[in-house]
């Protein structure tokens, strides 16, 4: 396989901006489906879930592979709603390449400055597609100035939209000196060279020639050329373009209509132009699991196989585990080595993935994403590599659940069912997270918005075939160390037929950049190390519930200060419960205080309702930080308590007539005060 003929990229877009639909097109004019998907009529295949079919959005992160001009484009559609941003957090990590798609009404939204800054931090080069240039209100220059002005890059024009009588017909592309005509929709549609039409010239003229300006920086022949006014060909600046692309110095910006066939072979040409290939990619740096030595593996088939799974799919018979292949080459029975926990997997299948449809693979190289069956012990950001040249990649990160819901079984009969589904749900998705409570038998399930956890439940009833009780959302708090406590644990029984001896003493100190339970381990702590991670892993799980309202522990460290056994009665069992028992004293020791999620938010609102919009707003405690002026629109910008935002679609659209639509992103967490505490009904006064 020639790696120079690969190009791997995902669509990333805030919600209702058309990426899907720009995918569904890819799908038709590469020849790989016979008619376009439509979102709305519930027909796309890459939404191919039943929930993403009723509701007309995309949830889960869909691949597939298209041919086009001799080159293999592997595509990732991602979602939009920022409840399922994880999906777009971890596709981000192994893509090479990604197609950010601007509404040309509107320009950047809150969740396209979201996947933006996930491109920036995997350093993913991007090209911009300003979709729906047909629509009323629709400025597709004032698109590329936001994109400019919010998300902070040079984002440069490199095709114009053409009108007649009111309706875009072409697109002319004035890096190639090319007009794409799309008078005839679902047509093979090709370009002409020629100059711009007169309608468009004086426009064309003044953004080529500051394109030339900006690319001259990049490339002193072209620079020279520009200089000496003599003839730029298309080689020529393409080189330039494609340069500071992926340098993430520029972002090229095309144009468009998907849902009316407009501007989508042009738009696959710049993929193949503009993105990179796998031999283009910097090679991927990790760590010898014993030692701790940096390893770098290169974009190299004939290199030891290792490879990221960046996604699972729990399904009915088995999980399918999407892999990046960093280097080397994986085959159906190959054994391959996680290095967490040091297990041994054997791939049954390696499947090139179109939809939820797989196609079997006799092997997959290096540069390529693919998914793979028979895997028991592989989660979401696990490493697999060869037993004999072992490397551990850096593992994905996540955003942590903002809000809370009580799920319990309609009947004793269902508890195991729904126990298994739940864990398998958790397991695909590492943002939904579920405890057991032991004492009232119920599931406490967490997520990153009532979307989230209200399609979870929509799942347990269609894969599953389960209908269990839910409770209303609830905030997901947290509970935050503020000054120390110490705790001492003594175990002096028999346990599980053995006598058994343990004392262990330990200190409960504030970590302020702690997400979770910190163990350290003291000098004089002589519990064996090979029972020391089942220890730590036993503390963490007792902070899962906080001393005041049973909500996580976070901002905490435990100093292990001391640990002792006596000879012939050692047991780790009794050092677990010594941990733990020391760890509730210096829990009702220690002060804590309760945090809670705050939000980011963005509500655009025509002027006439912007007033009513920012009273609300303030009366639900929010902090206004902005409202922008955007002809008739009013954009408002701010933070909020989650608590207050329940419901506030609902409030919106009443207070706007349905005119306003509202974006929420996580925004970190503030300490709730004791007066609020009380009167939210949670303390007593």
């Amino acid at each position: 396989m020639d790696l120079a003929a690969i190009r791997n990229f995902g669509i990333a877009a805030h919600i209702d901006a058309g990426k899907t639909t720009v995918s569904e097109r890819m799908l038709f004019h590469s020849g790989v489906e016979r008619r376009a998907g439509r979102v709305d009529e519930g027909t796309a295949v890459l939404d191919w879930m039943a929930e993403e079919r009723e509701r007309g959005i995309t949830i889960t992160a869909a691949a597939t592979t298209i041919p086009w001009r001799g080159l293999t484009l592997n595509l990732i559609d991602t979602p939009g709603h920022v409840d399922f941003t994880v999906e777009v957090e971890r596709c981000m990590r192994v893509l090479d390449g990604a197609i950010l798609v601007l509404d040309a009404v509107v320009g950047v939204q809150a969740q396209s400055e979201a996947v933006w800054r996930e491109m920036r931090r995997h350093r993913v080069p991007a090209v911009a597609f300003v979709n729906k240039c047909d629509r009323a209100g629709a400025d597709f220059l004032a698109a590329v100035n936001s994109a400019s002005r919010r998300l902070g890059v040079r984002a440069v024009p490199i095709q114009y939209p053409v009108f007649e009588d009111g309706a875009m017909v072409a697109v002319y592309d004035f890096v190639r000196g090319r007009l794409w005509d799309f008078r005839e929709p679902n047509a093979v549609h090709e370009s002409s060279e020629c100059e711009p039409p007169e309608s468009i010239a004086e426009e064309v003229g003044v953004l080529r020639s500051e394109l030339l300006d900006t690319l001259g920086e990049f490339d002193e022949e072209l620079l020279e050329a520009v200089v000496e006014e003599r003839e730029t060909p298309f080689v020529m600046l393409r080189r330039a373009l494609r340069r500071a692309t992926l340098t993430q110095e520029l972002l090229p910006v095309l144009c468009g209509a998907a849902l009316h066939d407009v501007g989508i072979e042009p738009l696959m040409d710049a993929v193949v132009d503009y993105l990179p290939s796998p031999l283009e990619v910097p090679p991927v740096h990790g760590v010898d699991p014993k030692t701790g030595e940096e390893i770098t593996r290169h974009c190299d088939p004939s290199e030891p196989a290792c490879a990221l799974a960046f996604k699972l799919h729990a399904g009915r018979h088995g999980d399918l585990t999407f892999v990046r292949i960093y280097s080397g080459t994986i085959t159906p029975g190959m054994v391959m080595l996680n290095p967490r926990g040091d297990r041994k997997e054997r791939v049954q299948r390696v499947q090139r993935m179109h939809a939820e449809a797989g196609t079997p693979l006799e092997q997959a190289v290096a540069g390529d994403i693919v998914a793979l069956t028979g895997l028991k012990w592989t989660s979401t950001g696990d490493t697999l590599c060869t037993k004999e040249a072992p490397i551990l990649l850096e593992q994905l990160s996540f955003s942590e659940p903002v809000i809370t819901r009580i799920v319990e079984p309609t009947n004793a009969s269902d508890r195991d069912r729904l126990g298994q589904a739940l864990e398998r749900l958790q397991h695909e998705d590492p943002t939904f997270r579920v405890q057991l409570d032991e004492a009232s038998g119920q599931w406490r399930v967490a997520g990153m918005g009532e979307l989230h956890l209200e399609v979870m439940e929509h799942r347990l009833s269609n894969e599953f075939g389960l209908t269990p009780r839910v409770g209303q959302p609830r905030v997901a708090y947290r509970e935050a160390v503020v000054s120390p406590g110490r705790g001492r644990g003594l175990i002096d029984r028999e346990l599980g037929g053995k006598d058994a001896y343990a004392e262990v003493e330990l200190e409960l100190v504030p970590e302020p950049e702690a997400q979770k339970l910190v163990v350290e381990w003291g000098p004089e702590a002589a519990i064996p190390p090979a029972n020391r991670e089942a220890v730590a892993a036993a503390l963490v799980g007792e902070s899962q519930s906080g001393p005041r309202f049973g909500h996580p522990m976070v901002q905490a460290k435990v100093r292990v200060l001391a640990a002792a056994s006596r000879e012939g009665r050692e047991s780790e069992l009794a050092y677990l419960q010594a941990a733990v028992s020391a760890l509730r004293q210096a829990l009702h020791q220690a002060t804590v205080s309760v945090e809670e999620p705050r939000m980011s938010f963005e509500v655009q609102s025509p002027a006439d309702f912007a007033s009513g919009i920012i009273a609300d707003l303030n009366a639900r405690g929010a902090e206004l930080a902005e409202v922008v002026a955007e002809g008739e629109t009013r954009i408002l910008r701010g933070t909020v308590p989650l608590y207050a935002m329940f419901g506030y679609s609902t409030a919106v659209r009443s207070l706007s007539q349905g005119r306003a639509s509202f974006t929420m992103l996580p925004h970190g967490y503030q300490t709730v005060s004791e007066p609020e505490l009380v009167a939210r009904g949670m303390v007593w006064a």
